[in-house]
């Protein structure tokens, strides 16, 4: 049977669940788009002479209007100023450029601007950088950076055009200890392996066989039963198939830039693509034995895929550079891996009617075991509370993500609320190791680091999460979307909170559309800035009145003021140095 006609991609099926954090009391973010109706308007206009309008964007990832616009009562003060009401609906707002194509409105319609190797009008196309390179002796492949395509040279040919034939057995090509015999002709050879290991290259090790149907398998046979080579995931022949290593979630079914079987459609066994005549291609089952009972899948040598793990983690504030993309932060949920220090706070279990099992507020990791949260959010026993990682839809079960259980929760000790404002807002929490270790480096995994000082006032900065707040249901989808700091003053003034605000505070915002402001961060959950490439984690979602008000920012928690007690706290909980 034709491979197209017999494989479907993937299903999805996972119930809604909703969730909501403790203290219904305090004024938290949520996720809202406020817009407005024109007879709500009040003629009586007196701008603060100390607020000054920025122009920059803001904005929500599902502009549902019908869903999510806020219907007003007596109680609610959101529409209180002029602005252009709109209905018309956002083209780019279910984000249709793929694999990271930039959404532009154009009129009534988008444009995708794709970054390379990619085109087509939603960036569905992969571009065949091949088609003019020659690689001789070897395998064109497409890569995802310059010059977008790879020569692969099959051994022992070399050279950019996999032309020129070195001396087959020096240096010795035979992996695990084989022995490299050299043959007549120059470019022939054959490793002799050691017992338990085969392959061309004694690259298959003893215990390199896969389980069930083979779908977790990711050992090292890249030969089919009838002893034809497979072609790599990634290369250029294969641009149009189904199954690739551009495809959605490759990674997560062992698919990347390597030839290697795997099983990514749930067939009987792993299988791979290999070139027939010309340039059409098929498929084959692999030369791959299945495990016994008593075996495992635990290569010697195994390409490192998605997640790749580390002991310690190197850097802080580098996203994985290859998920880094343009997007406008308007109506798009954020590429897995862009804020990969992002935590999401779940109970275990429902604590009240009002506070179910899952996800409840955001945090923050700085450390291997320690993840930094809102004072507000933690008045939970340890034993009910689990930190997520590398979480991005809430609702499934993710490859790349780590899951904890937590030690201890430590407030900071002159943390307290005063008129349903919380003060010294902030937390820390130990994660509880598992199989020896706390969280573990990957592409979808990794720590912010703490800044020295405050950034300054207009600085441009970012906040994450789900949008879950103690008045309202977010998102399933990690958001993002821009902010700009604002300073004290404004903060403070009259129409603003009226110097509610200290200086363990500071207040961002965006001022470009008011009513139509978004407030996509968690409780607890990371305000970071950027400088030099790097992400700091300058603010804490702590509170503010309501979402969407036009002298009405969201206030946060000053990290760098607590730096002291945040580097003492680690250091006296048996943690390692900072």
């Amino acid at each position: 049977m034709d491979r197209q006609q017999k494989k479907f991609m993937y299903s999805e099926k996972r119930s809604s669940a909703k969730m909501m954090s403790k203290i219904s009391s305090l004024y938290v973010l949520p996720l809202m788009v406020l817009v407005g109706n024109i007879s709500f308007v009040v003629s009586l206009i007196d701008p603060d002479h100390d607020w000054i309008i920025d122009d920059y964007e803001y904005s929500n990832e599902y502009d549902d209007l019908e869903a999510t616009t806020a219907i007003p009562t007596e109680d609610t003060d959101y529409f209180n100023w002029p602005y252009d009401y709109s209905t018309e609906e956002d083209p780019c707002s279910s984000n249709p450029c793929k694999n990271g194509g930039d959404c532009v409105v154009n009129g009534a319609s988008f444009k995708c601007t794709c970054p390379e190797p990619f085109s087509g009008t939603r960036c569905q196309k992969v571009k065949n950088k091949c088609i003019k390179n020659v690689c001789g002796r070897g395998e064109c492949l497409i890569t995802k950076t310059e010059p977008f395509y790879q020569c692969v040279c099959k051994h022992p040919y070399t050279g950019p055009g996999c032309i020129k034939a070195i001396p087959a057995c020096r240096p010795n090509p035979c992996q695990n200890g084989g022995v490299c015999s050299r043959h007549r002709r120059r470019s022939k050879f054959t490793c002799d392996c050691p017992v338990g290991f085969s392959g061309k290259f004694c690259e298959i090790g003893p215990q390199d066989c896969y389980v069930g149907d083979g779908d977790k398998y990711r050992g090292n046979v890249s030969k089919t039963v009838n002893q034809h080579v497979c072609l790599h995931w990634n290369s250029h022949l294969l641009l149009q198939e189904n199954y690739n290593a551009f495809m959605e979630d490759a990674e997560k079914y062992g698919i990347g830039e390597h030839k290697f079987c795997r099983n990514p459609d749930d067939d009987s066994q792993p299988w791979c693509f290999i070139k027939a005549n010309s340039n059409k291609v098929k498929w084959e089952y692999c030369e791959v034995t299945q495990c016994s009972s008593s075996e495992a899948l635990v290569p010697k040598e195994t390409l490192t895929l998605s997640p790749p793990v580390v002991d310690v983690f190197n850097t802080c504030g580098k996203p994985d550079t290859s998920r880094r993309v343009q997007r406008i932060y308007g109506g798009f949920k954020t590429t897995p891996g862009k804020h990969p220090w992002q935590a999401s706070l779940q109970t275990t279990l429902p604590l009240t009617d009002y506070m179910p099992k899952g996800h409840f507020c955001g945090g923050t990791l700085i450390h291997s075991c320690w993840v930094l949260t809102a004072g507000h959010c933690v008045e939970i026993r340890a034993k009910y509370l689990q930190v997520v990682l590398g979480e991005q839809d809430l609702l499934k079960k993710e490859f790349h993500e780590q899951r904890f259980d937590v030690e201890k929760i430590i407030k900071y000790h002159n943390y307290h609320e005063k008129n349903d404002i919380p003060y010294n807002d902030i937390a820390l929490v130990k994660l509880k190791p598992v199989d020896g270790h706390c969280a573990q480096e990957t592409n979808y995994v990794k720590t912010a680091c703490l800044p020295d000082s405050p950034f300054p006032v207009g600085t441009e900065c970012h906040i994450s999460g789900w949008g879950e707040t103690e008045i309202g249901e977010g998102s399933r989808q990690l958001l993002d979307a821009k902010v700009k700091l604002v300073s004290h003053s404004q903060c403070n003034s009259r129409r603003s909170y009226d110097s509610l605000v200290d200086d363990s505070m500071f207040c961002a915002r965006n001022v470009k559309k008011p009513g139509t402001d978004t407030c996509q961060g968690d409780s607890g959950g990371p305000l970071t800035c950027e400088k030099d490439g790097t992400f700091y984690l300058s603010g804490i979602v702590s509170w503010g009145d309501g979402c969407g008000k036009k002298y009405k920012p969201g206030v946060y928690t000053e990290v760098t003021k607590y730096l002291d007690w945040i580097k003492a706290t680690i250091q006296g909980n048996s943690g390692p140095r900072l």
